[in-house]
């Protein structure tokens, strides 16, 4: 994986931070893939805007594990960027990329920039769609996905219940596995997301850790009620 720009984020989420809107373009390799990502701060996206490490670490993940992503139908969680989503369509998947309202725009334009030449692998571009979690989750279907994304969306407490009930809802028919990456901060009660709310509906298993950066990816499947 080669990339340019800083690789580590430290975007705070206070409104107001920058007085203007700019934009900043970075380029990422992952699987043979060369992606063009525009981070858009000032524009009120907050934590929408920048491209989180754990989204770099899920990324490489599917590299180093050989994922076969081809013809998987793939929903993203809290997209952000896009970057994880986007990589899976490029190698053939069948994507659908949802963040809250306001960081539409900016995946909309992710993925236009990253459309290949010969045209989307799986044959359409990837969804863009909003989705707040605990509300909305009931519009996208629980029978069709084999795959549930989430990088760098476990971080305030408050959304914790909402977030299980739209992965179980996802999971529910289809049998889909859920991938999530996250910086394990214990100031936000990420560790316990995992530990403690997680398992109550999903077997949950570590499948990577950086110690040094302090990332672990899950793989989580839906309990099964006898």
């Amino acid at each position: 994986m080669t990339m340019t720009g800083d690789e580590e984020c430290v975007f705070p989420a206070e409104d107001g931070l920058f007085a203007d809107t700019f934009s900043e373009d970075s380029m990422y390799k992952f699987i043979g893939q060369e992606l063009k990502i525009s981070q858009v701060f000032g524009a009120n996206l907050g934590v929408a805007a920048p491209v989180w490490d754990a989204a770099l670490h899920l990324c490489r993940y599917f590299e180093e594990q050989s994922f076969e992503l081809r013809g998987k139908r793939i929903i993203e969680l809290g997209a952000g960027t896009g970057i994880v989503g986007i990589l899976a369509a490029r190698l053939g998947a069948h994507v659908t990329l949802t963040d809250l309202p306001l960081a539409v725009d900016q995946l909309q334009s992710n993925v236009s920039a990253n459309a290949p030449p010969s045209g989307w692998p799986s044959g359409d571009p990837p969804a863009v769609l909003p989705l707040s979690w605990g509300q909305d989750q009931r519009r996208f279907p629980s029978d069709w996905w084999d795959v549930v994304l989430g990088a760098d969306i476990v971080y305030l407490s408050e959304t914790y219940p909402l977030l299980l009930e739209t992965l179980a809802h996802l999971c529910e028919k289809s049998g889909a596995v859920a991938y999530l990456s996250s910086k394990m901060r214990r100031e936000h009660g990420t560790p316990g997301f995992y530990e403690d709310c997680l398992p109550r509906r999903f077997l949950v298993e570590l499948v990577a850790r950086d110690a040094k950066q302090n990332i672990n990816i899950y793989k989580a499947s839906l309990r099964r009620e006898h």
